[in-house]
Formats: structure tokens, sequence, C-alpha cells
């Protein structure tokens, strides 16, 4: 069952047919019960009709053998004692009435044969006996308004037929207070509803079908991107080949922001991996120099010791330790290590990395930034190391305020400044310019690049512009703790 359903179409068929077959059997309930209760209400009506034309028979003086009873109706009329006075003539039996009687039962001495009499045939007796009753309301020859409803049954001629009756009471002068059933067949209702539950048997299955069929049609026509966005990465993914995109369908939908997004996705994953191969390929080459340098004078040392240079041993094993360093805090930094939430007050963090150094001027203003003590001092030791390797005679650092956001720190020389077409290149790893290309002068070209990756880390920027005499002048924009 969970391999039937475990796909995303098969899975859309499925609700949306169970909601269909829902809203259908609700709204199916719903009409059925709405036309029976029209239907029966019909019935009701038809019967009080009936009911009252009898009624109005009666309150005229009608004797019970002259009333136009219906043949094909049922219709009883029983006095206040509950005994039948007239009824329908081929009536064979009847339920949900007052009275089981079928048959008129008039009272002893009924000389006119109407049954309209009292038990001496006077009227005046009949009439006593209705004006002696305190419980009577209605006036001689008046008509109630309130109408009883109810359903029973009846067979007329051998024909057996569920009814609604109506019963009325009319109050008749020498007669009493006489009560009219008549009912109307329920036939027509239940032929109707059985029509309308036959139809939705066999229209709602039909109507599923059709739903399921269309739905599943329309899904997979809609997951057929899909299908081919999926398709696609496989093949990335076995060959490897991060060069290769997704198709785009030519929509505006979900789907279509999806293959996007996915060749976004892919872009920068190129983009990442070159980049660490680039990464790789550069910090061997920069490995290999200085390794290749000391094993030479190692092993010239281990034949000739007197020719050992231990000052260029010791200078080759710190630039490695310093590389190896770099390299370290590069990784962390690409695994999304963040400086610790700790407040540093940049003005004394620069002036204790400026101590000791030759031609550094510091104008600083009290500032607290929050982050890494140790990264913020390796991104000031990094620019005042570039600005002494590249100024001529002096490097100025500034520690300011900018506004109630930004603290800045800025590391100005006066050398000869970088080009407008270097001033971003020159923070990408192991980019050194032609005039820093030597390995005495221009290290490995990491430190800028390590500056710039620990002020993003910090939420700030690190750019570079000319100084007002030509110089270098870098902005580390931090912000404000």
């Amino acid at each position: 069952m969970r391999r039937l359903f475990g796909s995303v179409r098969a899975r859309a068929t499925l609700g949306a047919t169970l909601v269909v077959a829902v809203a259908l059997v609700a709204a199916g309930a719903a009409v059925l019960l709405s036309l029976r209760s029209n239907l029966v209400g019909q019935a009701g009506t038809q019967a009080e009709r009936a009911a009252r034309n009898v009624a109005a028979d009666l309150s005229g003086g009608a004797p019970y053998t002259g009333l136009e009873l219906d043949d094909d109706e049922p219709v009883q009329v029983v006095d206040e004692h509950d005994t039948l006075v007239a009824a329908t003539e081929h009536l064979e039996r009847i339920s949900g009435t007052g009275s089981a009687e079928v048959k008129p039962q008039p009272p002893a001495g009924d000389t006119s044969g109407t049954g309209g009499t009292g038990a001496s045939g006077d009227p005046d007796d009949s009439d006593d006996d209705t004006a002696g009753d305190e419980e009577s309301v209605l006036e001689p020859g008046e008509i109630a308004d309130d109408v009883g409803l109810t359903n029973g049954s009846a067979t007329i001629d051998g024909e057996s037929a569920d009814y609604r009756f109506a019963a009325v009471e009319v109050e008749v002068p020498g007669k009493g207070t006489l009560t009219v059933y008549a009912g109307a067949s329920l036939n027509p209702e239940q032929s109707a509803v059985g029509t309308a539950q036959t139809v939705m048997l066999v229209g709602f299955p039909l109507l599923l079908g059709v739903v399921a069929a269309v739905t599943w049609l329309v899904t997979r026509r809609a997951l057929r991107p899909v299908e081919g966005i999926r398709a696609e990465m496989a093949a990335i993914t076995a060959s490897e080949d991060l060069a290769r995109r997704v198709p785009v369908p030519d929509t505006h939908d979900e789907v279509a922001r999806l293959a996007r997004t996915t060749n976004e996705t892919l872009a920068a994953l190129e983009t990442s991996v070159e980049r660490q191969r680039r990464f790789v390929a550069d910090a061997s080459h920069e490995l290999r120099s200085p390794i290749a340098s000391l094993r030479t004078q190692l092993e010239v040392a281990a034949a000739h010791p007197e020719l050992l240079d231990l000052d260029g041993a010791v200078e080759d094993t710190v630039r490695l330790q310093h590389l190896a360093a770099d390299l370290l805090l590069l990784a962390r930094l690409d695994a999304g290590e963040r400086g610790a939430g700790t407040r540093v007050e940049l003005a004394a963090l620069a002036r204790e990395r400026a101590a000791g150094r030759t031609g550094v001027t510091v104008r600083a203003d009290a500032v607290e930034v929050t982050g890494s003590r140790g990264q913020l001092e390796r991104v000031l030791d990094n620019l005042l190391d570039n600005a002494e390797r590249h100024a001529r005679s002096a490097v100025v650092v500034t520690v300011r305020r900018d506004g109630d956001r930004d603290a800045v720190v800025e590391v100005g020389d006066d050398g000869d400044g970088v080009p407008a077409g270097d001033r971003e290149r020159i923070f990408e790893r192991f980019v050194r310019l032609d005039e820093a290309r030597a390995r005495d002068d221009g290290g490995a070209g990491l430190g800028l690049a390590i500056a710039r990756d620990v002020a993003a880390r910090h939420g700030g920027t690190l750019t570079v512009r000319d100084t007002p005499t030509g110089g270098a002048l870098f902005e580390l924009r931090l912000p404000i703790a």
C-alpha cells in the first residue's frame, strides 16, 4: 500500500478523489433531504386542502352520505368520541389516523341514514351534548385553523400505499366536534427520492472516476518538469560535472522557481568547488617552495655541515608555520566559525597592535564592537603588515565612530596605492600583485583574504581606496556593540 501511494501523483489523485467523494455524498444527502422535505410538504398541503374541503361541506350542513369523498384518497370523519361516522367507500385498511375503523358506525336509531343524529334520532339531543361540552373552543360551523399532520398507510381497492394525513377539526351544529382525516399519497415523493438515489448511485462513481482520471493526467503533466529536473540532477551527480544545469520550464509556477533555484545552487556549488580546488592547488604550490628550500638546506648540511644556512632554515620554517596558521584559520572561517561574543575596545586594540612598529601613527577614539579579539587582532596585524610592506615612510591608523551604528578602522600608507582594477582582486586568496611576487616581500597572499573573511564573519566590510596623498587606504567597518 505504501508503494502504491508512494508517488505524489498517486497521493494527489487519492486526495482529490476523496475530497470530491465527501463533497458529493454531503451534497447528495442534502439534495435528497431537501427533495423529500419539499415533496412531503406538498403532500401535507394537498391533504390539508382535501380535509378542509370535507370540513367545509360538513360545516355547511351536508349529511355524511352526501360528502364528496375521493375514491382514490383515504378520508375519515370521526366524532368527538373517536367513532368513525364517514369514510372513503372502498377503504379497506388504514393506520396513522385517529381511528383504525374503515366502515362508518352511525349512532343507533338514526333513521336518516346519515349517522348525523343522536341515539334517539333527534338532532337536538346531539346539539345538547355539544352545548354541554365545556371544553369546545370552536363556534358552530367554525373550522379550526390548526392542522395536525402524520404519516400512515391505507389500502383502497386492494392497493396499499403510504400517505400523509392531515387532521382538521370542525364544529357542526347538531353533530358536535368532528375531525376530518384526509390523506395524500406519498408515492410521488418515494418515486422522486428513489429516482434521485438511483441517479446518484450511478452518477457519483462515474464522476469520481472522471475526477481521478483528470487529476492523474493533470498531476502527471504538472510533475513532468520535476522528473526532468530529477533526471538531470542524477546525471550531474553521476558525471560530477557541476557546469551542467537542470532544464527550466517555460512557466511562472513553483516548478520553474524550483528549477531556477536549483541552477543557482549548482552555480554556487560549482564556484565553491572551483574555489576549493584553486585553494588546494595554491596552498600546495606555496607549501612546496619553502619545504623544497628547507629540504635542500638540510641535505646540504648533512653532506657539508660547514655550509649549513641556519638563518635560512629558520626563516623557511617560520614561513611554513605562518602559512599553516593562515590555512587553518581559513579552514575554520570556511566552516562557519564566528567570533566569540565579547566586547572589544578598538582604540586600545589598535594601539596595542601598532606598538613597536616603526613609522606607525595611531589616532583613535574610544569605540567598542562585539566579536573575537583574536580574530580582530589578526585583521589589524595583516593590515599593518600590508601597509608597512608598501609604505614609503609612514602608516596612519585611525579609529572613529561613524554615526550610531558603525565603528571604522582606517589603515593608510603613503605608498603607490592599489590600481582601481585590482581593488577587489587583492582580497582573493593567494593573489599578489606583480611588485609583491618575491617571496621575501609578498608573503603567501592570504593576509587580505583572511582580513575580509573575518570582517564578514563579524557582520562588517573591508574595502580599499586611495588616500589623499595617493597611497592605499583600507577601511574596516564593524557594527558598534
